[in-house]
């Protein structure tokens, strides 16, 4: 029967040679600029002294006991999608694989919670994190306090709040740390008086990349004219406008029309068709094909725009659909005036992309023909990311071209935020 068909051929089995082991995959050993890691903020009482007191029982961030028990909240409201530990704990960095199968397993997060280390919350420990992990140069982003960007109000009290973040940031970490750590303020477009003073002061302070929220501003697109005077002082300062992956708020009307909520905790309140289109991916393709259709770089030669965390997968596609509607709207209404060339190359010259160490990288460079607008991102010391910036080639691009690997670990980073010193 089968089981005397298993034993006759073990012993035949026996008799054949081993099949020879696979090479190990050589390790990346070249210079890395690291495009995307995060500050962790151990607290949030700064913005007691940072925020205007008139301004506290409405807005104020803090992370504490509230009537919907521990958590992070803004004023009264709690924020669902944010993940805090009574204790202070954080998800251990770079465990990627246990986090995705943590979700299947319907957790909301990785197991063995850890206290943060210096480097998550003290520059000069970071500078010698970086050392240690062979990092030459990084982008800094919000850590907790981004998952909150949803719940201010799009006017003057929500440029408040995020001024008072960035003084923090400035004072903890300053907007460039030895051309080696650039941290990412938050810039928006809700009110044009203070935005263009916040701009004014971050260029002072040194800041070479803001964060923006995504979408538009005031019912009007983020390239509209009538921003110009924000991103005019920016494209002379040759600062960078980052898209990282954070609440869409524009999205909730299409939420609510579904029948759905938004502002859930995110990864155990979120619907799937929600993280499909509503999140992420599609949102950030929406700003940016609308920046590029309004012909902003025409007007901004200088500026340059990333898109962090939001994944590369979908960029081929977006770039030939790019096209092909620009071919279909040739003779319809174009707010700024029709494009000189193809969106894509416009693309390509201007935006970049941080990939997920999960893509298909290999299929992407070949897809849109080349690596100069994608970069590599740790996600450092969050737990979704690498353990080790290095670890990026190792999971994502050992099947491209030593070229293509420098290009993505170190050279497309670099020529983006070039040393000034």
């Amino acid at each position: 029967s089968h089981l005397c068909i298993l034993f006759n051929n073990t012993s035949a089995d026996r008799k054949r040679p081993m099949p020879a082991a696979a090479p190990p995959v050589p390790a990346y050993t070249g210079p890395i600029f690291d495009a995307d890691t995060h500050v962790i903020e151990r607290d949030l009482t700064f913005f007691q002294d940072y925020l205007p007191a008139a301004l506290h029982d409405h807005w104020l961030p803090r992370i504490g006991d509230g009537p919907e028990g521990y958590g992070m909240y803004v004023g009264p409201r709690r924020v669902h999608n944010n993940e805090s530990n009574p204790d202070g704990l954080v998800p251990p960095p770079g465990r990627l694989k246990e986090w995705l199968k943590a979700m299947k397993e319907g957790k909301s997060n990785v197991d063995g919670w850890i206290a943060p280390t210096p480097d998550m919350w003290d520059r000069d420990a970071r500078l010698a994190k970086l050392d240690e992990f062979g990092v030459e140069g990084s982008v800094l982003y919000p850590g907790s306090f981004i998952s909150s960007v949803g719940y201010y109000s799009p006017d003057r009290d929500g440029n408040a709040v995020f001024h008072a973040y960035n003084r923090y940031l400035h004072e903890q970490w300053g907007f460039n740390a030895d051309e080696r750590i650039y941290s990412a303020p938050l810039l928006t477009l809700w009110d044009l008086e203070t935005s263009v003073q916040e701009a004014e002061w971050l260029i002072r302070e040194g800041a070479r990349v803001v964060c923006m929220p995504m979408g538009p501003a005031n019912d009007k697109s983020p390239a509209h004219p009538d921003f110009d005077p924000v991103w005019a002082r920016l494209n002379e300062a040759g600062v960078v406008i980052a898209y990282h992956v954070s609440e869409a708020t524009f999205m909730h009307p299409l939420i609510h029309a579904f029948g759905e909520k938004p502002l859930q905790a995110r990864r155990t309140g979120q619907t799937a068709w929600q993280w499909m289109f509503c999140y992420s991916e599609i949102p950030v393709q929406m700003v940016l094909a609308n920046i590029v259709y309004h012909n902003f770089f025409a007007r901004f030669p200088n500026l340059r725009i990333v898109s962090a965390e939001n994944g590369a997968n979908w960029l081929p596609g977006f770039l030939d659909k790019m096209d092909k509607m620009r071919g279909m709207a040739k003779n319809g209404y174009w707010p700024c005036g029709q494009l000189s060339e193809r969106p894509s190359r416009i693309f390509r010259r201007h935006c970049a992309v941080v990939a997920y160490p999960e893509d298909d990288v290999k299929g992407i460079v070949e897809r849109i023909g080349g690596s100069e607008c994608l970069l590599m991102g740790s996600d450092y010391p969050h737990a979704e990311g690498v353990p080790a910036p290095r670890d990026f080639y190792t999971e994502a691009l050992t099947a491209l071209p030593e070229s293509d690997v420098r290009a993505i670990m170190y050279e497309n980073g670099r020529r983006l935020l070039p040393r000034r010193s």
